[in-house]
């Protein structure tokens, strides 16, 4: 029997508007049988839905954090918005999981700051589900903390190794940093540092990890910087976009090749949706007490409801938990005192 879960959803968040928050929502719930959500929106927007569907409930938010706000000021300032209330559904444990595709900084913020870190977590970090060839790879982190210590780097291979075990069913991952070159005294004296501290503290580490073999799939966990994350994150994301323009273009240049498109289509359509980011639904933030996943800005309605159901996922796999079992094993239990969420506007 599957196990209920109760997961808070940002109606406000993302770029196309609330009815496909809502439309994923309903897919989400569909999919799910043992699935609850708590809708986080105006209550014009919410209690109309809740009203018409099992296994939800409203909460009504009155304040929406815009993108283009400062984060932790607006986290602070802005204690009724969409955000801040599905959080506090959390840490309260009216739910056990929280969806946003709104800003992502607000996000992080409000992850940390409301719902809290998992103990002995210097800094919880954003791990992103790469569709690489041979195998899925998480990269992590992917923004949500610019300016690093060696150290952290271990915590997010340990929480990386949780992840994938528990959530794609990964046995034993492999762990990668991402550097300049394969051999271990590449990098500059951070990379080195981080490369030692790794190799005497993570099992599962097997060496660097230089960008092009990023998406060879030849590791399960690729850890680095949030700042080098998220630059290389968006490039790989703008390049998979630009490839599929120039064989739309290439396709269309002819009537032979217009021929030759139809021959393909379906085999094209599976490639790009194996490539997009609707796949995986959202960037799971871990470190922090609870399962919070925050979805790309441009989520359509499939992506949420599959960042919903990653969501779920997490909190049955109990990753938070688990992430706590292994810190406090591997020796890590002083926490790093920064109350302050370390989140750039990452998304």
């Amino acid at each position: 029997m599957v196990e209920p879960v109760t997961i808070a959803v940002d109606v406000m968040g993302g770029d196309l508007g609330p009815d496909v928050v809502l439309d994923g929502a309903l897919q989400a719930l569909r999919a799910d049988s043992a699935l609850h959500l708590a809708l986080v929106g105006p209550a014009d927007v919410v209690e109309p839905f809740a009203a018409a569907h099992d296994r939800t409930r409203a909460v009504a938010a009155t304040e929406v954090i815009a993108m283009g706000e400062h984060p932790a000021a607006a986290v602070r300032a802005k204690k009724d918005s969409s955000i801040v209330v599905g959080c506090r559904l959390v840490k309260e444990g009216q739910a056990q999981g929280f969806f946003s595709a709104g800003s992502t900084g607000a996000c992080l913020a409000a992850a940390t700051l409301v719902v809290g870190r998992v103990k002995g977590v210097k800094r919880p970090a954003l791990g992103q589900v790469l569709p690489a060839y041979a195998r899925p790879c998480l990269l992590i982190d992917v923004g949500a903390n610019a300016d690093c210590k060696p150290e952290y780097l271990v915590q997010f291979a340990q929480m990386g190794v949780v992840y994938m075990e528990s959530i794609m069913g990964v046995s034993a991952p492999r762990v990668g940093l991402l550097n300049i070159g394969s051999e271990d005294t590449k990098g500059d004296e951070f990379a080195q540092k981080a490369h030692q501290l790794l190799a005497a503290s993570v099992p599962q580490f097997a060496g660097n990890c230089e960008g092009g073999n990023l998406m060879a799939g030849d590791f399960d966990v690729v850890v680095c910087d949030g700042f080098t994350g998220n630059v290389c994150l968006k490039t790989i994301e703008g390049t998979a976009k630009t490839l599929f323009k120039y064989v739309k273009d290439a396709l269309m240049a002819s009537l032979p090749s217009k021929l030759g498109a139809l021959l393909v289509k379906g085999d094209l359509s599976r490639l790009k949706g194996k490539l997009s980011p609707e796949t995986y639904g959202g960037t799971p933030l871990l470190g922090v007490k609870g399962a919070v996943i925050v979805g790309h800005g441009s989520s359509n309605a499939t992506a949420v409801a599959n960042g919903i159901a990653v969501a779920a996922t997490t909190v049955r796999a109990n990753v938070a938990g688990v992430i706590a079992d292994t810190v406090a094993r591997a020796g890590s239990a002083t926490p790093g005192g920064e109350g302050e969420a370390a989140a750039s506007d990452a998304r």
